[in-house]
């Protein structure tokens, strides 16, 4: 990064919000914390990677690749995966019992590195059926038992790690009909309005439960806020942002638009992570790091987020597994740029 650029950077994040940890920038000792993804063990690991199902799976290759690479050199146990989204495109032929569960889940993401949960959500391209309902395969490949995939309804929650948790995972269905209240029941399926309004009422309920974890992280497919081509979500923006902000929800994970970003708003107490870069096509960002941000970039890679009892981590890694983006969230909603 030249010098003009790390001054825009700079620029850009002290007028966009507020860190406690910006004036080190480059010094702080939290930097050492998301060097090359190293962290002593400290805390509890889980990797995530959204819009990973693609036919030709090449790219989702090199992405799963430098997954089982990265843990290996780094000696760290994944105690979780989460899978966010469009896990599958094209046909399904067989559903449960379709080849690609083996080719393009159980090996591409080994169960000899990866000895955990796969916490998965359905994206749009999971909606098509083709010809029958992916959805439906993936709920039902969760229940056939054997496998580390884990869905066991369209929306749910968790706790992680499992043992002593830190964290209060939400994981959402993101697939909402047309801002104009319609049905699509064409090739693509959604949620149904009133499926729609049943989730709403049960995550209002589900955030309003008291918890014990330090730290509250949601999951959809779906942006809220992206600076890829499907830009911000109307109707999540309306139904679920205010309720992120309430609740002071520290994460808001999501894949869709194939790229990789870290969005942040002032005054806000929710971080807005995008990851999706796991293998489907790149798409051209439209909005500049340099106007929202901190972090917006098409590339491949993947997510390590890193759990204490004080702190989140969240790196962003290529498809070579080096990091390129990453920063912290304290429990207070303190959020530090250290990578």
């Amino acid at each position: 990064m030249s010098s003009n650029e790390t001054i825009s950077r700079r620029r850009f994040l002290r007028q966009s919000f507020a860190f406690s940890a910006l004036a080190g920038l480059g010094a702080s000792p939290l930097a050492a914390v998301a060097k090359a993804g190293r962290s002593a063990g400290v805390g509890s690991r889980l990797l995530m990677v959204g819009d990973w199902g693609y036919e030709n799976f090449e790219a989702q290759g090199r992405v799963a690749g430098a997954m089982t690479a990265y843990v290996r050199e780094h000696g760290f146990k994944t105690e979780a995966l989460l899978m966010l989204g469009d896990n599958w495109y094209g046909p399904l032929p067989d559903g449960v019992k379709d080849k690609r569960w083996r080719t393009q889940f159980e090996e591409m993401y080994p169960k000899s590195v990866f000895d955990c949960p796969a916490y998965a959500i359905p994206g749009n391209h999971d909606y098509q059926r083709m010809p029958a309902s992916k959805v439906a395969a993936e709920l039902e490949y969760a229940k056939a038992g054997g496998t580390r995939w884990t869905m066991p309804s369209l929306w749910y929650s968790f706790e992680f790690p499992a043992k002593k948790p830190q964290m209060t995972v939400i994981a959402l269905d993101s697939n909402m009909p047309s801002k104009d209240g319609k049905w699509d029941k064409g090739t693509n399926f959604t949620l149904t309005p009133e499926q729609q309004a049943e989730q709403l009422v049960w995550l209002t309920a589900e955030l309003e439960k008291p918890r014990t974890t330090p730290f509250l992280v949601v999951m959809g497919h779906h942006p809220i806020y992206s600076n890829g081509p499907h830009g911000d979500h109307k109707v999540l923006v309306r139904d679920w942002e205010p309720l992120l902000r309430k609740h002071k929800v520290h994460l808001y994970l999501a894949g869709h638009d194939h790229d990789m970003q870290h969005l942040e708003f002032e005054g806000h107490p929710t971080s807005f992570v995008l990851s999706g870069g796991g293998g489907a096509d790149l798409y051209p960002l439209a909005i500049d790091e340099a106007e929202r941000g901190p972090y917006a970039a098409r590339v491949y890679g993947f997510s390590d987020l890193e759990v204490t009892p004080e702190m989140l981590t969240l790196r962003h890694l290529d498809e070579k597994g080096q990091l390129i983006h990453a920063f912290t969230k304290r429990v207070d909603g303190t959020v530090g740029i250290v990578g």
